[in-house]
């Protein structure tokens, strides 16, 4: 049952099984698009929800227009088919559209009864969300992965770089490298990077040699790889940014045939063609989530939607996964019991295992990639749940 409303609110309402087949997100940019754009949202009449007593109401918050529109009908069209796989009978997700204003449709989403929000996307767009729903005592799981915007109710589920970092660093630390240096882009995510690499070098009983800081230009990083490499004094450099720039980077640090420095990268990496293919970056590290199970996911969604997803899609799947798995115990009608979302064993889905602290950040199981001439190959799996 697809529906939506006009002006201020639209929204489609997915209630299973009634339905047949059908860099740096936390900030401003949305990564990895796919090769061909989804389809748009199904418009329909002016509706409002059906009384319904057995589902539990919960609310998707993603744009499905504007510039950011494709990623959000990417994460519906995912949490469809979640419900789908699932045979789900109990829940109702409702997608809210946030492109027609944040604030207003979550406001609608609260006046609709839901118990739980999932989204938004964008962390500009948390706070708005955060102010209606912690007024209703409703908890919020972002798709973002800016850490700052994280809370006792609302919850980071976004892949956050200090985590890529720290797992990194550990990885690289157990091989012998002992000092670090890093190049990092001014800005909020260059100073998380930064202080994630501070912290993570310091846990592991390394060194941090020498940091260089840079505007995101080709000129810029240029210049500051060329600073860095005057300075010496390490084993590797971290290179907190996209493939674009640590392709730039890695020729002024190191030739395509030397050993060292070691390079290190963070989950920005993760499907980055320009990095399998840059010879200078052979023998680097990063952290991600693993791609087994996405590889399986993305050709069930081109069956099912004829394109290719996002690869933050896999985020909609997900929080649909954990809301079930929470909804075991979870008395229709009732408030969203959030004290489970901080399970020490914590949930799996799609991109693994997961869990959030009780800060609200996400903690996900991660695995160290290579890469190598034939291609980026893992080379330390991530564990299979907590505590392994």
């Amino acid at each position: 049952m697809l529906s939506s409303a006009t002006n201020r609110r639209r929204f489609i309402t997915l209630a299973a099984p009634a339905l047949g087949a059908v860099l740096l997100a936390g900030c401003k940019v949305i990564p990895k698009g796919p090769v061909d754009t989804p389809p748009p949202p199904e418009q329909g009449p002016s509706s409002s929800l059906p009384t319904d007593s057995a589902r539990h109401r919960v609310a998707l918050l993603v744009p499905l227009a504007g510039p950011n529109g494709a990623v959000g009908q990417s994460i519906a069209n995912a949490a469809t088919m979640a419900l789908l796989d699932t045979n789900a009978q109990n829940l109702r997700i409702t997608t809210y559209d946030t492109s027609a204003g944040v604030a207003s449709v979550t406001a609608q989403a609260v006046a609709d009864g839901n118990k739980l929000i999932l989204g938004p996307l964008l962390s500009d767009d948390i706070p708005a969300v955060a102010a209606t729903a912690r007024a209703a005592r409703i908890p919020v799981i972002s798709f973002s992965n800016d850490e700052g915007a994280a809370g006792r109710d609302v919850f980071i589920m976004g892949s956050v770089p200090s985590a890529s970092i720290a797992r990194t660093v550990e990885f690289a630390k157990g091989r012998g490298v002992n000092r670090f240096a890093a190049l990092v882009p001014s800005g909020e995510y260059g100073e998380r990077a930064s202080a994630a690499l501070f912290a993570s070098v310091r846990a592991a009983g390394g060194a941090v040699a020498a940091t260089e800081s840079y505007d995101r230009s080709n000129t810029s990083v240029v210049s500051a790889a060329r600073r860095l490499k005057t300075k010496g004094g390490y084993d590797a450099v971290l290179i907190a940014d996209g493939g674009r720039f640590a392709v730039q980077a890695a020729g002024q640090l190191k030739t395509a045939s030397a050993a060292t420095p070691r390079l290190l990268g963070t989950d920005l990496w993760s499907g980055e063609t320009v990095v399998a293919t840059t010879p200078a970056l052979r023998g680097a590290w990063f952290a991600s989530v693993s791609d087994g199970r996405f590889r399986q996911f993305s050709a069930s969604y081109k069956t099912r939607f004829g394109a290719a997803p996002y690869r933050i899609a896999t985020l909609g799947y997900d929080a649909v996964l954990l809301t079930l798995r929470i909804a075991r115990d979870w008395r229709t009608g009732s408030p969203f019991p959030m004290t489970r979302l901080t399970d020490s064993g914590g949930f799996i889905g799609l991109d693994g295992a997961f869990r959030f602290r009780p800060s609200g950040v996400v903690e996900r199981a991660l695995e160290v990639r290579e890469v190598q001439a034939a291609g980026v190959v893992p080379v330390s799996p991530a564990p299979a749940r907590f505590g392994e």
